[in-house]
């Protein structure tokens, strides 16, 4: 609990006034730049045929209404296959482009061509650069997708610190890697990264990660903020979205379970980006700063942390850079990339 109220103090001291006309305030990076503290999540996740396809407007529309409702940081990756979506909406909002932290990421078939691929993801987007460009993976595939391809993520951080010279990305940073990951990566670099995204929720606190990122100014993003909460099948611990835990301090704030849980991971430290194709949960989502969580509430809800990734690529576990526990997973059909889009 030490470490949660620790980064509960640190993110609210670095908090800046938001001058973007967006809901969230902002934080400063460790390069001297602003991020918004919550965003909109954009992947879709996967069925029974794989990664869903995007169809028309399902992820443009929902971009729309999220900087309407006073968003002001949108998650992408070139693996989504909804960049250009992304660029249509916030061309049709009346927010300016300098307003706006677009995220994207390096697709894992990339990785020897980061900056052709950069600028690739900038023409699908529609503008002359990202707020922030990040390695998706470690594990690197070949540029058909048709097997492992080994480039020492060393060499792509390499490209990713020139794209930030070159003025096409303001700020870089990673996700998924591990903690000896960073560790080398920080050895070998001439710039740090700004950020780190991993998957953060009720179910998994990634305390020894977050403290480890804290030791060196680098922000974390929470991709799958929700964990379980919105899931049918016994398999993840609780909590759910009817938690009596979780019903008890909505009720007592006038909120939903899942607006407590966004703002629970906000005050944690972290940056949630939950992901939604429904106008209501979109603009809800974004209602957490009118309250603050005491830290009692913050304890009880931290006891729901069981250390349960949702997110766990096991098949890919024979990579030289795989950055999670190696597990025997006798069917890799069950590999779940996140939770139900709501």
């Amino acid at each position: 609990m030490l470490l949660a109220l620790l980064l509960f103090s640190s993110v609210f001291e670095a908090l800046c006034d938001s001058t973007d006309g967006g809901k969230a305030p902002r934080i400063l990076l460790n390069d001297g730049n602003t991020m918004p503290v919550l965003g909109l999540g954009t992947f879709l996740g996967f069925d029974e045929n794989g990664q869903k396809e995007v169809k028309e407007n399902e992820v443009e529309l929902p971009v729309l209404w999220a900087v309407n409702s006073g968003y002001r940081l949108i998650d992408t990756a070139a693996t989504y296959q909804n960049e250009e979506q992304i660029g249509r909406g916030l061309q049709k909002s009346s927010v300016p482009r300098e307003n706006v932290f677009i995220v994207t990421k390096l697709g894992v078939n990339e990785q020897r061509h980061v900056i052709d691929s950069l600028r690739a993801s900038l023409a699908r987007l529609n503008t002359s650069y990202v707020d922030l460009y990040l390695i998706h993976f470690p594990v690197a595939f070949k540029p058909d997708l048709s097997g492992f391809d080994v480039v020492d993520y060393l060499d792509t951080w390499k490209s990713m610190e020139e794209a930030k010279r070159l003025g096409l990305a303001k700020s870089i940073g990673i996700s998924n890697f591990n903690i000896s990951q960073i560790d080398r990566l920080l050895a070998n670099c001439e710039i740090k990264p700004a950020v780190l995204q991993v998957e953060v929720n009720l179910n998994l606190a990634q305390k020894k990660l977050l403290e480890r990122a804290k030791k060196d100014n680098i922000t974390v993003m929470a991709y799958s903020p929700f964990g379980s909460l919105f899931s049918k099948s016994e398999i993840p611990p609780p909590p759910r979205k009817d938690n009596p835990v979780l019903v008890q301090i909505a009720n007592k704030y006038g909120k939903t379970t899942p607006q407590i849980v966004l703002r629970y991971l906000i005050q944690y430290g972290v940056i949630p980006i939950p992901k939604s194709v429904r106008k209501e949960r979109v603009e809800e989502n974004i209602n957490v700063f009118d309250f603050e969580l005491t830290p009692e509430e913050m304890k009880k809800l931290a006891e729901f942390n069981k250390d349960y990734k949702i997110v766990l690529p096991s098949f890919w576990q024979d990579h030289p850079y795989y950055p999670f526990e190696k597990k025997d997973v006798p069917d890799p059909d069950l590999f779940k990339w996140g939770q139900k889009t709501e």
